[in-house]
């Protein structure tokens, strides 16, 4: 992987992953491991921010690694591993709370949005979310993190702690400590909104399970939620109009889900009405995740594979984070165990 650019990134395993998950963010992972250097976690102490429930969370952390592997990770190619498995996070994560500032976490978008849902359960954990998120994306010497736009927030933290508070106080001269990353944004895709509201970012933590379409849900399931998304009365659908998020949205899943591109898909539906447009949308939607689907249940299916790849990717991404982990501790004055 010598001289190859490194990219890091992960989701949650927190409920099913869905549509947004996988369009905006997982596929896209696959064509990075051409000619990247690539490391995909599941990051399960960030699924804890948020009151979770014990029963789940192994099971969801399993169930994530596995559609990683359906989606086309090629374990051979990337290291596919569990966050918490490597406790150099939890470690760095202390490190590098210890010198970020508290207004620079308390100004994050993200944490006052949740903070005004959770009112008096807000966590520590919630609030210092990105310093975990910055401790995840350095410890791999990461030269590109793919975000969306919701994220730049973060990776910008990630950068000012790693410029600011690290390298600048405590590395030798020219020597810095932890690489600083850029952003890696994907544009297609890499927005989809929810089926029940067209301005709002699909999300698995929306109570409204019609809201998205889960990976695993089966085919009688998304044609069910596809026929029941919400529209507006106008006939034909059409990019770019501020005034039809909905249409901008079922429209833009269509020409992504079935592979004929937005522009095939904006003539070929530009005069249909609603209900010849969703059954259309539910056929690509069922077809795009079938053999994402079994695949699944084959890797679920052989027995101890799963545990292989994730003790492997482990073993890979252990060797990079302690590393990098080593390099802070001494510089920060830590007596080394010996």
């Amino acid at each position: 992987m010598s001289g190859r650019p490194r990219v890091l990134s992960g989701v949650q395993p927190t409920g099913s992953l869905h549509l947004g998950n996988w369009l905006g963010a997982i596929r896209n992972w696959v064509s990075l491991q051409d000619d990247h250097d690539t490391f995909f976690c599941v990051v399960d102490l960030h699924a804890i921010t948020v009151p979770h429930d014990p029963a789940l969370l192994a099971e969801n952390t399993l169930r994530t690694a596995a559609l990683y592997l359906a989606s086309g990770i090629d374990p051979e190619r990337s290291s596919v591993f569990v966050q918490s498995q490597v406790t150099a996070h939890s470690e760095l994560t202390w490190l590098l709370n210890c010198v970020t500032p508290l207004n620079w976490l308390e100004r994050m978008i993200q944490f006052k949005e949740k903070a005004r849902k959770q009112g008096e359960n807000v966590s520590v954990g919630l609030l210092d979310y990105p310093v975990l998120m910055a401790a995840d994306i350095l410890l791999y010497d990461a030269d590109l993190v793919p975000v969306g736009e919701d994220q730049k927030q973060h990776l910008e933290l990630a950068r000012d702690i790693a410029q600011q508070r690290i390298n600048a106080r405590f590395a030798p001269e020219d020597e810095p400590l932890l690489k600083v990353p850029e952003p890696l944004i994907l544009t297609e895709g890499a927005r989809v909104m929810s089926l029940a509201d067209g301005r709002s970012k699909m999300s698995k933590s929306d109570p409204n399970e019609g809201s998205r379409v889960n990976l695993l849900d089966p085919p009688e399931l998304i044609t069910r939620k596809i026929k029941r998304a919400k529209t507006d009365p106008v006939m034909g659908l059409e990019f770019g109009n501020p005034e039809r998020p909905e249409a901008d949205n079922l429209l833009g899943l269509y020409a992504l889900l079935s592979g004929v591109g937005r522009e095939a898909a904006a003539r070929e539906c530009a005069s249909m009405g609603w209900g010849q447009f969703k059954p259309l949308l539910a056929e690509a939607a069922v077809e795009a995740l079938r053999p994402l689907q079994e695949r699944y249940e084959a890797i679920r299916a052989e027995a101890g594979y799963l545990d292989q790849v994730l003790r492997r990717g482990r073993e890979r991404a252990s060797v990079v984070a302690e590393a990098s982990l080593e390099r802070v501790r001494a510089a920060m004055g830590f007596l080394p165990a010996r």
